[in-house]
């Protein structure tokens, strides 16, 4: 089991944050282009870091069917392929572009009660608590922020869920209430910083939580954007 990095992250100089590895993959030429593709324009890195937050939050669509147990699942280089991915390979995507241009990167983990969900979603999972919950950590301005790219303008505005926003310069989690005041995420438990994406430990986790939601056999094509979401 990979330890989690110290809260908060003090005295760090970020060069151990600043690596590729096989999942935070910000030497990959496609990772590598998209970062630099996207913060062209920006003139420090608080900037670049709000550009490289809302270029995966939007660019990328967030889908919770796409979970699986696989390596690849996780990479940076295929979330940019499928453009279509769960918290977690958007957080890796979104650390990996931050290191491609120089910011200091890792990875956050808590568990979270998702109050506002789907029937199909919950039934899939057989829980409203999203254990793992992926987010980022990026070193701005000389602080480290928490930032969480999940979930896209258009599901927000689908959802009636405000979309979170990022200045560089405060933490973005998500929030605890929609925009017609609902109960929508409320956090649970904090499970730690890390350098990289502790793979065994979570999908361990994931295979006793939600061992059901892996053997489910939803149809081809399914959509969570075009479900119906419902207040629990």
């Amino acid at each position: 089991m990979q330890s989690p990095l110290e809260l908060p992250l003090k005295g760090s100089d970020g060069a151990a944050l600043l690596q590729p590895t096989p999942f935070i993959e910000s030497a990959a030429p496609e990772v590598v282009r998209f970062a630099r593709e996207t913060v062209s324009d920006a003139t420090d890195d608080v900037e670049r870091g709000v550009m490289l937050y809302h270029a995966v939050r939007d660019e990328i669509r967030y889908d919770p069917y796409r979970i699986t147990l696989s390596e690849d699942c996780f990479r940076a280089t295929t979330v940019l392929r499928e453009r279509a991915a769960f918290c977690i390979p958007k957080a890796i995507l979104l650390a990996a572009a931050a290191r491609a241009v120089g910011i200091p990167s890792a990875l956050g983990f808590a568990d979270v009660k998702n109050h506002l969900t789907t029937r199909k979603l919950r039934e899939a999972m057989g829980s409203d608590v999203f254990v793992y919950h992926g987010y980022t950590v990026l070193k701005l301005g000389g602080k480290w922020v928490k930032a969480t790219p999940a979930f896209n303008l258009s599901l927000c505005q689908r959802f009636g869920v405000r979309p979170l926003e990022f200045d560089g310069k405060s933490d973005a989690l998500l929030h605890p209430y929609d925009a017609q005041n609902r109960k929508h995420m409320e956090y649970l438990n904090e499970r730690g910083l890390f350098a990289d994406f502790p793979f065994q430990e979570i999908v361990t986790t994931f295979r006793s939580y939600y061992a059901g939601y892996f053997d489910r056999n939803l149809e081809s094509g399914d959509k969570f954007e075009d479900e119906t979401p419902v207040n629990c």
